[in-house]
This record gives C-alpha cells, sequence and structure tokens, in this order.
C-alpha cells in the first residue's frame, strides 16, 4: 500500500446558495468521507473547483477539514498551478494551514517543455518539509509529465508519489517498474484503478469514492490479498457508477450525486452548470443502489 492508503478521495467543494464556500458542510463530508474508506483526502483539486476558488477559500477550506480528520486520514492541499512563483507561495501557505502533503499538477496552459516542468515541481518540493505527490493529467493540462521526467523528479527526496491520468497504461507500467523504492503510483482515473494495480500501482486518486468508498476498499483489499476474482467483481460492478459520474464534465455529476445521498453541496460555480433532466435520471439509474433507503440510513446526519 502506498504512504498515503489505498484509497484518496478528491473532494468536492460544498456551496452554499450564494455560491459561497460552505466550511461546516465541507468538515461533515470529510468526516464521512473517513469513515467510509478514505485513507487522503485532496482538498481543493480540480474536483474541488479549485480553477474558481481563491486562495483564501483553498487555505481556509485546508484548516478546516484538517480540524475535522486529524490524523485519521492524509490531507492533500493542491498547491500547484501554472504559475512557479505562485505555486511555491501557496505551497508555504498551505503547510502552515496544516496540510499534511501537497499535489501538484503539471503547469497547465504554458506548455512548458521537460526540463521545465523539473524545475517548476522542484522549487515546489524544496519550499516546504511536507512531501508532495505530482499529478499528471495531460488531457487538461496540454502537457504530459513524461516517465525519464517523473523518474528524475522522483529521486528528490519529497517527491514521493505521482497522480497519473494519463491514461497510457504502457507509460503507468514503466514509472511503477522504474520508480525507486518508496514512490507511489496512483490511478488518477477511477475505471484504470484495478488496471493500474494491476501494473504496479498501489490505490486511486478517487471520485467515485465519494459515492463507493467502501466497495473501492474493498476492491483494493481483495486485489492486493492475492484474490483478483473478486477484486474484478467489485470493479465490474461500479463500472456503471464510473461512467455515470464522468459522462459530463467533473464535477458536476459527483455534486449532483452528493445532493441526492443528502449533502449540501450546491451547485457547481460558472463557468461549470447543472446537469440536465435526462443526464440527472440517467446518474440517478446508476446511483440505484446508493440510494436505497437503507443505504441513505448511513449517511451522516448534520451537526
Amino acid at each position: 500500500m502506498g504512504r498515503f492508503g489505498p484509497v484518496v478521495t478528491a473532494m468536492i467543494t460544498p456551496m452554499r446558495a450564494d455560491g459561497a464556500v460552505d466550511l461546516a458542510e465541507a468538515a461533515r463530508l470529510a468526516g464521512w468521507l473517513c469513515d467510509r474508506g478514505s485513507s487522503g483526502l485532496v482538498v481543493a483539486g480540480t474536483t474541488g473547483e479549485s480553477p474558481t476558488l481563491s486562495d483564501a477559500e483553498k487555505l481556509q477550506l485546508v484548516e478546516a477539514v484538517v480540524a475535522e480528520v486529524g490524523s485519521r486520514a492524509t490531507v492533500i492541499a493542491n498547491s500547484g498551478g501554472n504559475d512557479t512563483r505562485h505555486s511555491v507561495e501557496l505551497s508555504k501557505r498551505a503547510a502552515a494551514a496544516g496540510a499534511h502533503a501537497l499535489l501538484a499538477v503539471g503547469p497547465y496552459y504554458n506548455k512548458p517543455p521537460q526540463a521545465g516542468l523539473v524545475e517548476h515541481f522542484t522549487a515546489i518540493a524544496d519550499a516546504t518539509e511536507l512531501p508532495v505527490m505530482i499529478y499528471n493529467i495531460p488531457g487538461r493540462t496540454a502537457v504530459n509529465v513524461l516517465p525519464d521526467t517523473l523518474l528524475q523528479l522522483a529521486s528528490h527526496p519529497r517527491i514521493v508519489a505521482v497522480k497519473e491520468s494519463s491514461g497510457d497504461l504502457g507509460q503507468i507500467g514503466e514509472i511503477a517498474a522504474r520508480a525507486p523504492q518508496g514512490f507511489d503510483v496512483y490511478s488518477g482515473d477511477d475505471h484504470l484503478a484495478l488496471p493500474i494495480a494491476a501494473v504496479g500501482g498501489c490505490g486511486v486518486v478517487s471520485v467515485t469514492s465519494h459515492v463507493a468508498g467502501p466497495e473501492i476498499r474493498e476492491m483494493f483489499e481483495a486485489f492486493f490479498a492475492g484474490d483478483v476474482q473478486r477484486a474484478a467483481a467489485i470493479h465490474q460492478r461500479l463500472l456503471p457508477l464510473h461512467r455515470a459520474l464522468f459522462a459530463v464534465t467533473s464535477p458536476i455529476p459527483v455534486k449532483a450525486a452528493m445532493q441526492r445521498l443528502g449533502f449540501a453541496v450546491g451547485r457547481c460555480r460558472a463557468p461549470l452548470c447543472e446537469l440536465t433532466t435526462e443526464q440527472q435520471r440517467v446518474l440517478d439509474e446508476a446511483l440505484a443502489p446508493w440510494l436505497a433507503p437503507a443505504r441513505l440510513k448511513e449517511i451522516a446526519r448534520p451537526r
């Protein structure tokens, strides 16, 4: 298992009706996720609507979640961006706010060369004493952190993991095969969590774990215990839910799902929008096993 455990949830950010961040509901959700299998929580990541959060809001979220979960889960603050100086400053402030680790995404839009990526991630890792997880998602950033680059970065004592969302099992398997001992490879795609474990991954940074955290944790426990058949059966059972939660740009569907499950998470900030009636119907079909009355009784009640 990786240092952050097998199931790291990329948390949504609850919003009030006026669009303000709801820190109390964020804390309630964080505690519930810990109770249901999350070993780590990414705060203010893409699933948490980081592009529309201010630095102050990101830091307030870190403080609220850390205060709620304590040592029950690793709180990983997203502090990366496409401006190295800003990323370094935000990393320092996230550490001061109590974050246990940092997530640093590949710089987006400005498309630095691989040498620039090395300088960028090294500067973030040098900024604090916290462990750093690199987030490689070329579909959103337009830059791929290549295996040679990532493995060069893995020699840094504080760069300890990668969240791999390239979707390239060949690339991910190469990283896992060549990585130094103690460097963890996490799937950044829910539907590839088990295949990536099969090529050397240790867990997933998950969206689906908002709804099905216990099942995803059980899948990994089965796989690492050698019960591949059981792990595959759970994986297959979760596929319709994975599809539904990514049928529209994330986090639109998962926020709608958590509303159905009784959390006051509000809608996404613009330019993200709400589901159409038909999209909500399709999502509800996939959610049906988790919307049964017996399951809904498990939802944490407001404090």
